[in-house]
């Protein structure tokens, strides 16, 4: 049986890992975090000390990188780099930026896309990143845009990050996620855009519990979970 796919694309902080990973706990799929995988190959090159815009060498660690994806009792997914759980790790700003760079570059996505396919093939899920539907899931059974103004995703973010406390100001993550959208709409390998046959749902004036039922909504429009 051909599995159910879903393709959850939109801009930093955003919310499309929370409402992802809520929304595969509701309907009992699997939850495939992409952007963790580019972080996870940002990490690595910011913890070797390598320029993030440095693809030359950048390219030249993807041998040493054993990425595994795990999940928790909650359903959480883990990301593990070389046996360790570097979940909380690559959510800091600096690792953010180097997601951002790193994902520019075609060796580190074509490094990564197998891994993706490989887990809409085997499960039923929903993949959130920037080009899912675009890129990875072009034949995803449903793909979703999510998008949110700018200012209520930096503050989304910011909160995010103090409760995690990680030590940042709404200021810093203002500019980061500026400096993410412009390089995830800009950059010339699979840009940040939603697909032609996207549904796009707007969170802007939707609290969280609003916007989960939304998502799934949309979901239960297009699928018998």
């Amino acid at each position: 049986m051909e599995q159910k796919s879903i393709a959850l694309d939109g801009p930093a902080g955003a919310g499309k890992s929370t409402l992802a990973r809520r929304v595969a706990k509701h309907f009992g799929i699997i939850y495939v975090d992409t952007g963790a995988l580019y972080r996870c190959v940002g990490l690595y090159a910011l913890r070797k000390g390598i320029s993030s815009t440095d693809e030359a060498e950048v390219v030249k660690l993807l041998p040493e990188i054993t990425l595994e994806m795990m999940y928790d009792d909650d359903g959480v997914q883990r990301m593990l780099m070389g046996g360790e759980d570097v979940t909380e790790a690559i959510r800091i700003p600096e690792a953010s930026k180097y997601a951002s760079d790193v994902s520019a570059m075609p060796p580190v996505r074509a490094f990564l896309l197998s891994m993706q396919r490989e887990m809409a093939v085997k499960y039923d899920t929903i993949m959130d990143g920037r080009d899912i539907g675009t890129v990875v899931l072009p034949d995803a059974g449903l793909k979703v845009f999510l998008t949110a103004d700018p200012k209520i995703r930096a503050t989304r973010r910011y909160l995010e990050l103090k409760e995690k406390n990680i030590e940042t100001t709404l200021e810093e993550v203002e500019r980061e996620m500026f400096s993410r959208d412009k390089n995830d709409s800009e950059r010339a390998v699979a840009p940040l855009k939603a697909a032609a046959d996207a549904v796009i749902l707007d969170t802007t004036e939707l609290n969280l519990e609003e916007s989960i039922r939304a998502l799934c909504d949309i979901i239960t429009g297009r699928f018998v979970l």
